[in-house]
């Protein structure tokens, strides 16, 4: 058996998902941290530029999440259970199958956003200049949509085998990277001209591009752990299922998320778009949450997903305890942080007034409730390691009916934003709850029995 494959069956939990979950975390608060350098250049561009961005965060997000998180867990997933399993062949073709996946999506996704952004991006509030800054830079970026499918597709394959470190690796570099590369296209320098907010699509694109070349050199190596082929390998709707049905379902919880932010963005839209601004700078700090959960449920696909099919299920309940646990408490710190200092926070990007005031008024709502969004997510990829994500699906159709439907009966009962705000931290603290009792009920494993304590099994190995 391969050392890593036998590491997630054998060794004990907490450190290994500790050494499994750093590079993630480290590179995804890279990811992150280049995205809000990014967001400050595009906001010394004046308010519209932000707004526009504001506007085509969601949709960009909901990309990244789908291919990343939704479809890029079912890839991770089928390549744990098969080298859980030793179906050592089926591992190796499943790369085929992952890559004709991510063309097939990013295609759908360029075909979509070029064709109805403006409708999108109207119906969110955007208009005049912000609504235009939006175009520019929607446009140029799912022009490129699939090479962000690649680039996390190709993750996910090298992380379903255990390991973290080199995505984790070509992500960082990548990163740091395109701080400089942003700000050149940007703003311009020596034979290039100023870009404006198409400059970061641009700069965003060359860093998928180049990292999807630096994933496909590995796993062409002796080192990756697998030996993928495009030769006689023939395409079978068994190994496309495998991945789908994870994939698929995930996509749901990932949509209604997006969905989420988009139907709050289009009620705060109602107050102009200083408003816009402050609420998806504010909110930001909320997808920021997902990377940060993500660095940790990547390593706990793999486990859950190899004991699953080890037929190791108390040792999979374990983990997922412990990193539901640690996300929780790493979720609730960012979140109490930002509730406590929220200028901290947003006039890293601007200092409108009314920017600050909506912003303010986000953070110090929903910010308490993020520790519940860290473990709902958390416990969205442990379900997708184990390959049942119905209940992680109703917990986002949830938070998404409070979110959405409860915004907006709040905003016509108040005509006030914090009413919409509450709606928001009452959806995240329904999401988590809903994860963590279907868990502990049993969902993974059959019909809900209650109670059954997962705490009980986070005791250590």
């Amino acid at each position: 058996m391969n050392p890593r494959t036998a590491a997630l069956l054998e060794a004990p939990i907490l450190p290994t998902l500790l050494r499994l979950g750093a590079p993630n975390v480290l590179v995804m608060l890279a990811q992150a941290g280049t995205g809000l350098v990014e967001t400050y250049f595009i906001g010394q561009l004046g308010t519209d530029a932000l707004a526009g961005m504001a506007l085509v965060f969601p949709v960009v997000m909901l990309m990244q999440m789908t291919s990343a998180g939704a479809m890029g867990g079912g890839i991770a997933s089928a390549i744990a259970r098969a080298l859980g399993a030793q179906r050592r062949d089926d591992a190796d073709a499943l790369v085929l199958h992952a890559i004709t996946i991510a063309l097939g999506f990013g295609l759908l996704f360029s075909v979509a956003v070029l064709g109805g952004g403006r409708w999108l991006y109207a119906r969110m509030g955007g208009s005049g200049g912000a609504l235009d800054a939006a175009l520019v830079y929607s446009n140029w970026v799912f022009a490129g949509a699939v090479l962000v499918w690649l680039f996390n597709s190709l993750s996910a394959v090298i992380r379903g085998t255990g390991n973290m470190a080199y995505p984790a690796l070509v992500t960082v570099v990548g990163a740091v990277g395109l701080v400089p590369l942003s700000a050149w296209f940007i703003f311009g320098g020596g034979p290039l001209p100023a870009l404006g907010i198409a400059g970061g699509a641009m700069a965003l694109l060359s860093y998928y591009a180049l990292g999807s070349i630096a994933l496909a050199l590995y796993l062409g190596s002796r080192h990756s752990g697998l030996r993928p082929s495009l030769r006689g390998v023939r395409l079978r709707w068994t190994l496309f299922k495998d991945i789908l049905v994870v994939g698929l379902t995930g996509s749901i919880s990932t949509v209604a998320t997006n969905l989420t932010i988009a139907i709050s963005t289009a009620l705060v839209g109602a107050f102009g778009a200083a408003a816009i601004a402050g609420y998806g700078t504010a909110s930001r700090l909320e997808y920021l949450m997902v990377p940060l959960v993500f660095g940790l449920g990547a390593p706990l696909v793999a486990m859950v997903g190899t004991c699953i099919g080890a037929g190791q299920r108390e040792r999979a309940l374990r983990a997922t305890a412990v990193g539901a646990a640690m996300a929780f408490a790493m979720t609730s710190a960012v979140g109490v942080w930002a509730a406590l200092f929220p200028h901290t926070w947003l006039r890293l990007f601007s200092n409108d007034p009314q920017m600050l005031e909506s912003g303010t008024l986000y953070l110090r709502s929903v910010g308490p409730f993020y520790g519940f969004f860290g473990l709902g997510l958390v416990l969205y990829f442990a379900s997708q390691g184990a390959g049942k994500l119905k209940w992680p699906v109703i917990g986002n159709l949830v938070r998404l009916a409070i979110a959405g439907l409860g915004g907006w009966l709040a905003l016509r009962w108040s005509g006030g934003l914090a009413a919409v705000f509450v709606a928001q931290a009452l959806a995240l603290l329904l999401y988590g709850l809903t994860n963590a009792a279907a868990i502990a009920g049993g969902a993974w494993f059959g019909p809900l029995r209650w109670p059954r304590r997962l705490v009980a099994a986070s005791l250590p190995d």
